[in-house]
This record gives structure tokens, sequence and C-alpha cells, in this order.
């Protein structure tokens, strides 16, 4: 078999945490690069006796995080993205996975450091407003890609909300695959795109196909949330309903009318008591609550639900 039809694996790992209401995600940053990475590393079929420990361990190595909550998201194979060039060696395939952790401080790992992941993606974040980005950026450049076809000008009705289809906060990857294929991102200029806009610059770019891989992770994990209690990975063992809900907020990126959430919480069984108060800054002290495991059993799909939205947010 030739070098050139060599293909070796490599594991991505999109580790997210939450700090202060934001969702973050372990970024690699070396110096004198111009992008972030996310943690990656090779399979080593000998010592490895799965991907998944495989992945573990040299997460350990890299960032000496302990990763809790981990599930495989995709197989990313595509022609160059890891820009391989005649001579240059095997062909990289990523398997790319969502982690959870409730790291509370700073990586210890040189050059890692942890991330907002809206700094890389600021169009999905709607808990104030609309994002600015999107009319006076984003929707003219697409109009002009989407000009005379009208399966892109449909795309770009879903995927940006527009002309009554309402916000769908789940279609993260699908908005990152259409501004790459309009030429709107910087990846799209580095890869060589036809249609590559020079000195597109929406949201921080990331080596590789990195990006990518963390739109494929947000868009699971908002997903996933409304069906399986996986925000509790994210959250302390005691905590507020206010902070759950602000946690459920910062990764959907959509604001959730209060005491709506609050009985949508209760009356699906997913939290109880504890019988202790946290001392608040101001007002009265609020109850503690804990994630209630039984819940597990007693019905297929306990998730938190995401019906009771804030005015504006489609």
């Amino acid at each position: 078999m030739s070098e050139s039809a060599l293909v070796s694996i490599g594991l991505s790992a999109a580790i997210v945490s939450m700090l202060d209401e934001r969702p973050r995600v372990v970024a690699v940053h070396h110096a004198g690069d111009a992008d972030d990475a996310l943690p990656f590393g090779p399979f080593d079929p000998l010592h490895h006796r799965t991907l998944e420990s495989g992945l573990r361990s040299w997460v350990k190595e890299q960032t000496y995080l302990d990763l809790g909550y981990a599930e495989q998201l995709y197989t990313f194979g595509d022609r160059g993205r890891h820009l391989v060039k005649a001579g240059e060696g095997a062909r990289v395939v990523s398997v790319g996975y969502l982690a959870l952790t409730r790291a509370a401080s700073e990586p210890k790992a040189p050059d890692t450091l942890w991330r907002d992941w809206y700094g890389f993606f600021p169009w999905e974040d709607w808990r104030k407003e609309k994002p600015p980005i999107i009319d006076d950026t984003i929707l003219p450049a697409l109009g002009l890609f989407a000009k005379g076809s009208d399966p892109r000008r449909e795309r770009v009705r879903l995927c940006f909300g527009i002309e009554g289809s309402g916000w769908d906060e789940e279609r993260v990857l699908e908005r990152y695959e259409l501004l790459y294929e309009a030429g709107l991102l910087q990846e799209a200029a580095r890869d060589g795109r036809a249609d590559a806009k020079p000195g597109a610059v929406l949201g921080a770019g990331m080596v590789f196909d990195h990006r990518r891989i963390l739109a494929t992770a947000i868009a699971r994990l908002r997903g996933k949330m409304k069906y399986r209690p996986v925000v509790f990975e994210l959250m302390p063992s005691a905590f507020t309903l206010l902070e759950l809900q602000r946690a459920v907020e910062a990764i959907s990126g959509i604001r959730l009318h209060k005491q709506n959430f609050r009985r949508l919480v209760e009356a699906q069984g997913l939290v109880e008591g504890t019988g202790k108060s946290a001392a608040l800054a101001r007002g009265r002290p609020a109850e503690l609550f804990r994630f209630r495991r039984e819940v597990l059993r007693e019905r297929p799909a306990p998730g938190v639900r995401l019906g009771a939205r804030g005015r504006g947010m489609g």
C-alpha cells in the first residue's frame, strides 16, 4: 500500500464546562499560532483498548482533566481537513467527542485554557437580543450567496429563522456549514475554497476542522439536553433553580421565562429540595436543589424541555 493511501485515526474532544453563566470549551493555544485548537491526539491501537479509553488517556495527559460524561459525535474525514499534500504522510480521520466536566478553575496544563464558545459562534447567543451580526453582516452576505438559487434561499431561511420560520437553536452545524460554503468564514479561505471572501472574520477561527467539530458538539448538547438530563453533569451537587435556569439558557443560547421554567422542571420530577438554602447577596436565601436520579428509572426521556421561552426568542 502506498503512503498516500494510509489513514491515521485522531481523537478530538470538545470538553465543555460552565462558569459565570458562560458555556466554556477547553482550547489549546500555542504561542505564535493564530488559532485555537480543541485537544486532540492519535489513537494508538497497541495501547488503547477502545477509542474512548484512548481519548480519556491523552486528554488527562494533555489537559490534566479527568473527563466525566463523554460521548462520540461523528467521524470527520473530509479531504483537506489537515491540509495533507503529496508526500506529507497519512490522511487523518478524526473521531470527535463531546465531554462534560465540572471544572472550577483554569486548566493547569501548559497552553491550555477555557474559551467562551460564543467567541467562536457569536451569532448563536440570543439570550439578550438577536445578535446584531446576523442582520448587519451575515444576512446581507448570504443574500448575495443565495441570489438566483431557491435551494440556497431556503437554507438561509431555515438556518437563520427568517421569513416566519423561527430560530431553531439546534441548527448550529447547519449554520456553520452554510457560512463555510458561502466563503464567509476564515476556514474557507484557509482551505482554498473558490467562494472564500478575503478577510472574512465571523467569530474566532480554529485549526483544521475543529470549529466544525465544536459546532457539532454544541448542536448535540442543545438537542440532547431536552430528552436526557445531561445538563446536571455541568451543575454542582447542590444548586438553586435560578442557577439551573441560567445554565440551560447558556447552553441553548435563548432566554426562558423564570416561573414557567420552574414549574416545568418541578413537574418533570428532575430535582428535589435538599432542605438547605443558599445565602444570596440580595434578597431572601434561595432553596438549594439536587438532581433527582430516580427519574432515570421512571421514564425514558427525562430531559429539560424548552417550551417556556422568553419573549422575542422565536
